[in-house]
């Protein structure tokens, strides 16, 4: 009877020794606002929206890590984006990130579906996070800069120094020229209050030419306030495809409160320019859920058509409405767990 006790013991053990080595945790972000939207296209009238992903897109994860032992971890993440509104799926199921890999004392490598090198960068030195509208992911709309790379492998460095190292190789996966293949790199410095970052991509886009991105970055936190600002550049093949985005914003934190600002100039080399401004504010009801506002427009010359975009949604005026400017609007919640 002992030897069954202790058998019956040591099987209903098994679980827990096999949680002391792997670690899964489930995480997510569920923001949803009413915006009013204005393309001030021709024709076209003001509207009031309720949408999602306004200061951080909805979304839901798991990552996890196992100790392999000598300092060496296997690590995976998936994540998917949701769009609160409606229910559905934002993109592909797991088209936010989707990875498997290794973590030690060389750094991190992993393969799958990754954040490009110059997304790192440009994400640490936007004022907005990447959120509300008049972000610096208008950018990587509209076929321009490289933000996340399928069919890719990617390394990170560890902090040496304060400087870290990311490269990637995103390979196209066609059997004729241009392979559409990408390779990437960036550097990153952190120290105290101060981020120093600058990254480059090369992408064989078309048979005459490859595309090239830049983005430099600093921002720099001192008290309650925290400046940050880029410069963001993608080179297309062909005449006139030169595209420019500079960025200037800070925040300031007074307790539950945080108020932001960010001024934005596009430029593409055919002579067309747009200028935004864009101002939101955060109180936080507690440390994971805060309701906000944001306002932002962009003034665009005879020849822009720059849109505006928050973490999910983008207000952009149809290609033939050259000179509208567009703004928005909106009032939304966020909860993160």
């Amino acid at each position: 009877m002992q030897y069954k006790a202790l058998a019956a013991a040591l099987i209903t053990s098994l679980p827990l020794f096999a949680h002391a080595q792997t670690n899964v945790t489930i995480y997510g972000v569920m923001d949803a606002a009413i915006a009013v939207e204005d393309t001030d296209a021709p024709g076209e009238k003001r509207r009031t929206v309720i949408n999602s992903g306004n200061q951080s897109s909805s979304r839901i994860g798991f990552r996890g890590t196992e100790d392999l032992g000598n300092g060496l971890k296997a690590i995976f993440n998936i994540e998917s984006g949701v769009r609160l509104d409606t229910g559905a799926a934002d993109t592909e199921l797991f088209g936010r990130r989707a990875v498997v890999g290794l973590q030690g004392n060389f750094g991190q490598v992993t393969i799958g579906r990754e954040y490009s090198p110059i997304a790192s960068v440009a994400a640490a030195t936007d004022a907005f996070g990447q959120g509300f509208y008049g972000s610096n992911l208008s950018a990587f709309g509209t076929n321009r800069m490289t933000r996340r790379l399928a069919n890719s492998v990617n390394y990170k460095s560890n902090a040496m120094s304060g400087f870290s190292v990311l490269a990637a190789y995103s390979a196209g996966e066609k059997t004729v020229d241009p392979s559409g293949d990408l390779w990437g790199v960036a550097m990153e410095y952190a120290n105290g209050g101060l981020y120093l970052g600058a990254g480059y991509h090369n992408l064989e886009r078309l048979a005459t030419g490859d595309d090239k991105e830049y983005a430099f970055g600093a921002g720099f936190k001192f008290g309650d306030f925290d400046l940050k600002g880029n410069y963001l550049v993608a080179d297309q093949t062909g005449n006139n495809n030169k595209f420019e985005q500079t960025n200037i914003g800070g925040v300031y934190t007074a307790g539950a409160n945080k108020f932001y600002a960010n001024i934005q100039r596009n430029e593409l080399e055919s002579g067309a320019r747009g200028n935004a401004w864009a101002l939101a504010y955060s109180y936080a009801l507690s440390k994971r859920t805060n309701v906000y506002t944001t306002y932002g427009t962009m003034r665009n010359n005879e020849r822009g058509v720059f849109g505006l975009n928050a973490s999910t949604p983008s207000i952009v005026p149809a290609a033939t409405a050259l000179g509208s400017d567009p703004s928005a609007f909106t009032l939304g919640m966020r909860h993160t767990f």
